[in-house]
């Protein structure tokens, strides 16, 4: 039986549906379990695990916005249609940040009123935020961040770079404990930032248990390959998450020209919702050009939980091209559904793929070597359950919750003011 709470932790997570609401969601169901009292901070409008089950409380006192936007999904018209979502988008840009700015006064009241032991953040995305971290700091609250991301990966910043990390330096620097997901991520941030503090620990990027299995789930898988008209005699290759640059579309597209020209019999499903920095016509257009375009299938929607199971069911193989990375929630994703991988060995995917055993790691930016990783699993269908189950494995013992829950209330203990 577990002990009565006594330690009071607040998450903040503004993202209210994506990868990571569903790592806040777990990660605080987890806490709990272990025998903390959890608050989930986040925004007011539709969260998406509402309907899940919950050890915790939930404050949705945040005025943001939703994170699904599918104008994204359709290129503009003409040259006008294209000036107006530029304006469009650059206007809605400025009052997002007007939103921002009033949501960080709403999180300190309630903060200052609440005065929780610890207040652990996510990703803090914008340098000016320091500016409010430091006053929580300043009115004694003790703050922490489990740093999935920590450098710019969508754009290159050139001269600004520098500049930019030096203003990031001040959001790091409010933080008692930091935690990353791989040994490479925390001696890169020790690269970046080496004034920051020196209580930095690594946890493993947690499973995706959280995405049910249905128990009509033949039925379901079924009824996908009818939506992306597939015959039950082709095989799946699948790339899985929000479409970035950073995440190797080019290459892996290259990649699977060079399959397609041996095995006609594969198809190619690219599933998810384009970032702000990627315009997925550009890639519908790369797929003509390679003449693939009959070989590869683009739903580039945010995709709800419900279908996350049959589409990996539909999958030999999942492949994470990344041309740099931290972790991958993604990854994790295939692991839960028994899916072996292909995965770059940059950041810490390497620290997460056994080569081999859980999938095979390639080079960045190499297509030859990705096209012979793909057509081993086209040609040995047998690697996919064998791989599969090892993946699955990984995902229950080494990438379980509650080991990493009891990790970080370890690291809070000693935190926690008397």
């Amino acid at each position: 039986m577990k002990n009565k709470p006594t330690m009071r932790i607040f998450v903040v997570e503004p993202r209210n549906s994506g990868g990571m609401i569903h790592y806040a969601y777990q990660l605080c169901t987890a806490l709990a379990e272990e025998g903390a009292a959890v608050t989930l901070i986040t925004a007011m409008q539709d969260y998406e695990m509402e309907s899940f089950p919950h050890n915790f409380d939930v404050a949705k006192i945040l005025n943001l916005w939703s994170r699904v936007d599918d104008r994204k999904n359709s290129p503009p018209k003409n040259k006008v249609d294209a000036l107006q979502r530029k304006i469009f988008w650059t206007t809605r840009r400025a009052y997002r940040g007007l939103k921002l700015i009033f949501s960080w006064f709403t999180l300190i009241r309630y903060l200052l009123h609440e005065k929780p032991d610890i207040v652990q953040f996510g990703s803090i995305d914008f340098p000016f935020e320091a500016i409010f971290l430091a006053y929580l700091k300043k009115r004694g609250l003790t703050l922490t961040q489990i740093s999935h991301e920590f450098e710019e990966r969508e754009r290159d910043l050139g001269f600004l770079s520098r500049i930019h990390y030096d203003m990031k330096a001040k959001v790091f620097a409010n933080f008692s404990a930091l935690f990353f997901h791989a040994q490479n991520n925390l001696e890169r941030f020790k690269s970046l930032y080496p004034k920051t503090t020196e209580n930095t620990h690594i946890i493993p990027m947690g499973n995706e248990a959280l995405f049910p299995t249905p128990n009509d789930l033949e039925a379901e898988t079924q009824a996908l390959r009818k939506r992306y008209t597939l015959s039950d005699d082709l095989h799946v290759v699948l790339f899985f998450g929000t479409l970035t640059p950073s995440k190797g579309l080019r290459d892996l597209l290259n990649a699977f020209a060079l399959v397609y020209q041996t095995r006609q019999d594969v198809r190619l499903i690219i599933a998810g919702m384009p970032g702000v920095h990627l315009q997925i016509e550009e890639y519908i257009k790369q797929a003509n050009t390679l003449g693939i375009h009959d070989g590869v299938i683009f739903d580039s929607r945010y995709l709800p939980i419900k279908e996350i199971a049959p589409l990996m069911t539909l999958a030999s193989v999942v492949v994470y091209p990344y041309l740099n990375s931290t972790q991958s929630a993604a990854l994790q994703t295939a692991y839960h559904f028994s899916r072996p991988v292909i995965a770059t060995n940059v950041g810490g995917l390497p620290e997460a793929v056994e080569d081999g055993k859980s999938g095979f790691l390639v080079p960045p930016s190499d297509p030859n070597l990705l096209s012979h990783a793909i057509l081993r699993f086209v040609e040995e269908p047998g690697l996919t359950q064998q791989m599969g189950a090892y993946a699955k494995e990984l995902s229950e013992t080494r990438f379980a919750w509650n080991p990493i829950a009891r990790r970080i209330l370890d690291v809070y203990q000693p935190l926690k003011k008397a």
